[in-house]
């Protein structure tokens, strides 16, 4: 008995260390990107003009798809709550993809400081790059437990995961719609 919950505390602390690698070697490429210290390619792909809009409707997606998750639980259809998860976190890791590929390529969009709502925009989007960062390793912690059908703790990371999550998604979309009128591409 005492080996399985050796082999399982070691099987968590692996995931753990796996998870918090990924969410730092993310974060640090999201600030690489952002602070243009890598080398710009001359041309920018005309794709890359698609990918804000893109991962605004990623976005909007996955914020249904939660909502839809949270009610499929509430219901106890926890098949339903499982592939809804799985279908919103390979969505979540798509918009990973294509906003580290815009940031790769294009410039910095700034809204513009004599804006009236400049303020209000700032606000929303900082909670929202924050959030991210902090979202990531919980969305990577929740699901192994719930795939590892560990109730218990999956609720209890679940309480801040889905709120935070859902928090993340919805102000994406509103940071895009904010920002869009003042993409120069």
């Amino acid at each position: 008995m005492n080996t399985a919950k050796n082999e399982a505390n070691a099987t968590d602390k692996l995931y753990f260390r796996i998870v918090m690698t990924l969410s730092v070697v993310v974060f640090m490429a999201v600030i690489v990107l952002n602070r243009k210290i890598l080398p710009r390619p001359d041309a920018i792909p005309d794709f890359v003009s698609f990918l804000p809009k893109l991962n605004a409707i990623i976005n909007a997606t996955c914020s249904v798809l939660l909502l839809l998750s949270l009610a499929a639980i509430k219901r106890k259809d926890i098949a339903t709550h499982k592939k809804l998860n799985i279908t919103t976190f390979v969505l979540s890791s798509i918009f990973l993809v294509s906003y580290v590929l815009f940031h790769f390529y294009a410039d910095e969009t700034q809204f513009p400081l004599d804006n009236p709502i400049r303020p209000v925009y700032l606000t929303i989007l900082i909670s929202h790059i924050i959030l991210a960062a902090v979202v990531l390793p919980l969305v990577l912690l929740s699901f192994y437990y719930g795939i590892q059908m560990r109730v218990n703790e999956h609720r209890k990371l679940v309480r801040w995961t889905f709120p935070i999550w859902l928090y993340v998604t919805v102000t994406g979309v509103i940071v895009y719609l904010m920002i869009s009128p003042y993409y120069s591409f």
